[in-house]
């Protein structure tokens, strides 16, 4: 069924993820070693969300993980890269068998030629790493999911087959351009022992990255490259046998994600996610294999891992990890968890807005304050559609920031994917900077083929004037321009302004996105392999910087829902960006949480008037318009209430 774009702005359609299966339900992925899970805590008195026991991988934990996916390469007669993660990136142990490669290639675009990061060699340390946090980053107490299941929701058509063109974009398009090497808010290893850190090549879409749990608790990630490539699945109505899933799940015996929350029992759209190809009745006896016996080496990746001895993770929660529970002084909101800097102070506090240059009234900080408290009592009351068991509460990261993109908090719940930290205030920027009547300029003084998205917007547009600041756009609105086809998923139509034609498009290059970071992700790259002694600055994007050493996108843009400009009187004066759960919840959170704040503060703060949003944009498609989204907020939104359309007329 062709699911097309609707000529309105904030829908009550929802993207419904919706759990398949009960607990006791029958499961593919079952295998001999059970994958069970204990139930989690109750909440403390007075608290709606359980808090996870702080558990983390211990340096012999790593050791077995590593040796036990050894050991099914050996069976396999492969050579692999196997890199072991905790949950907040931390790299515990990269080991190299003997005869693996050093390197592995990313696949050039369908037309052959390569753009962004298509067609590069990289270190195959890098490509392992990116697959263990992409495990680790995406899966949480509710949801377990792999590097497979974000190949599944990044591509242009959702499911990914040769028989589903004509369907929309995945959920999550655009995801794995997050937690960059040059984001301002990922932590590097020269930072100390404390995360959430970055990833090499952001997240990876390449099958053969797994989460890793104990007792239910997420603790860490594996990823394992053997077969030279980097890629990502473009059909999932087949099984594959990858050989660098089969060596990464070996590795995750013993430290399985329970069966009840696996992807495959989370559906979207109708459609089972999907968490591997290979069973565990598929790979050896690989259970307690020794490291003392495994050949290979533990090898130095640069900026990521001194390679002199495996190491203890940190425990998610504590101190080390960098994300806490905050203090009654730092949140009203008792569930409140917050970024640390490993010495007890809050990375990112609660603060005023820094542009009163160039705005006329600021966002104050205590207005910060109630926005973040009101947006995370929307979450709270909130379903949850990428968690198990059904009605559990939706969990994710709330970040506000001023017109320069400078961070005014941010806050998330106990239990939300570390993903969704990088993310969320990727769509507060994004929307805020499309929104302003500085996007083109800044972009134009880029220059290179950045600057040519100005033209292609406004031509495609028809509007001459387009990116001043004469339209509000939420990512959802940004997004729909950011597809290889327009509407999003029907073949035939020309893709988006801010998109790769689709001869040109793969995960790897998806237009503006990509081509904003691609002269970061090449230092980086660089300074990985040794060929360059300078790393990538904390600043991504070759945007004019708008304060010292800094851009308005100091993480690059996001093109997936979950953001809204923020206004007062009428003038833009922020973003507010949520990330972690399903993409119609990240929205209404944004919105209503904003919202909520606007009318407790008072003040003039306010969503985008509705003549002045995206949603208002008609594009001429043939012989018919076909107008933007701006948000779309979902049916039965909230735990305990049937209420409906809570967004209508907002």
């Amino acid at each position: 069924m062709l699911r097309r774009w609707g000529t309105f702005g904030i829908a009550t359609a929802a993207l419904l993820l919706a759990a398949c299966g009960g607990e006791d339900s029958p499961s593919s992925n079952g295998g001999a070693t059970g994958g069970g899970t204990t139930p989690p805590p109750p909440p403390p008195a007075g608290n709606v969300y359980s808090v996870p026991p702080a558990t983390s991988l211990s340096s012999a934990d790593v050791g077995t993980i590593i040796a036990q996916a050894a050991a099914e390469a050996r069976s396999r007669n492969l050579a692999a890269t196997i890199a072991v993660t905790d949950r907040v990136g931390n790299v515990l142990g990269v080991f190299a068998m003997p005869g693996a490669a050093a390197t592995a290639r990313i696949p050039a675009a369908p037309d052959g030629t390569s753009r962004d990061a298509q067609g590069l060699t990289i270190p195959a340390a890098g490509a392992a790493i990116a697959k263990a946090i992409t495990g680790a980053y995406l899966s949480s107490g509710g949801n377990a999911f792999s590097s497979r299941t974000a190949s599944m929701i990044v591509q242009e058509h959702f499911p990914p087959a040769p028989t589903t063109a004509g369907l929309e974009s995945g959920p999550l398009f655009g995801v794995q351009f997050s937690q960059l090497p040059c984001s301002d808010l990922a932590a590097r290893a020269s930072d100390g022992f404390i995360g959430p850190k970055r990833s090499p090549l952001g997240l990876a879409a390449d099958p053969g990255g797994f989460p890793l749990y104990r007792d239910g608790v997420v603790i860490g990630g594996v990823g394992v490259i053997a077969d030279g490539v980097y890629g990502f699945d473009p059909n999932v109505l087949d099984r594959d046998g990858d050989v660098d899933e089969a060596i990464a799940l070996a590795g995750t015996v013993g430290f399985e994600a329970p069966v009840a929350i696996r992807a495959d029992r989370i559906t979207a759209d109708g459609t089972s996610l999907r968490y591997t190809d290979i069973d565990y009745p598929q790979v050896g006896a690989v259970a307690g294999a020794s490291f003392a016996g495994t050949a290979g080496a533990l090898v130095p990746v640069t900026g990521y891992y001194m390679g002199t001895a495996l190491l203890a993770g940190a425990a998610y929660g504590t101190e080390a990890s960098g994300i806490r529970a905050s203090t009654t002084t730092e949140f009203a909101n008792r569930d409140a968890f917050v970024l640390t800097n490993g010495a007890g102070a809050n990375r990112f506090p609660v603060r005023a807005a820094t542009d009163a240059a160039d705005v006329s009234a600021p966002i104050t900080a205590a207005e910060a304050r109630v926005i973040l408290e009101e947006a995370f009592t929307v979450m709270s009351r909130a379903r949850a559609q990428i968690r198990q068991p059904l009605d559990s509460r939706a969990q994710v990261t709330i970040s506000l920031v001023d017109t320069r993109g400078q961070v005014l908090g941010i806050v998330r719940s106990p239990d939300a994917p570390i993903f969704g930290i990088d993310v969320s205030l990727q769509k507060a920027r994004t929307a805020n900077f499309f929104s302003g009547s500085f996007a083109a300029n800044e972009l134009l003084a880029t220059g290179g083929e950045v600057a040519q998205f100005v033209a292609r917007t406004r031509t495609f547009l028809g509007d001459p004037q387009a990116l001043t600041g004469s339209f509000a756009f939420s990512d959802r609105a940004g997004g729909n321009l950011s597809r290889p086809y327009f509407p999003d998923g029907e073949v035939g139509q020309p893709n988006g302004p801010l998109s790769r034609p689709i001869a040109q498009f793969n995960p790897f290059s998806t237009g503006l996105q990509s081509a904003l970071i691609v002269g970061n992700l090449a230092q980086h790259l660089g300074f990985v392999t040794g060929a360059s002694g300078t790393d990538t600055p904390r600043s991504c994007t070759g945007l004019p910087q708008v304060t010292a050493r800094a851009t308005r996108l100091d993480n690059g843009i996001q093109i997936f829902p979950g953001s809204v400009p923020i206004y007062r009187n009428g003038q833009l004066v922020g973003g507010i960006g949520v990330s972690g759960d399903g993409i119609d919840q990240d929205d209404m959170i944004s919105f209503l949480g904003l919202n909520n704040g606007a009318s407790r503060a008072g003040g003039g703060l306010a969503n985008a008037a509705p003549a002045s949003r995206a949603d208002r944009i008609v594009v001429q498609v043939g012989n018919r318009q076909v107008r933007l989204r701006y948000v779309n907020c979902p049916f039965a939104p909230f735990i305990g209430s049937n209420a409906q359309n809570v967004c209508e007329g907002l």
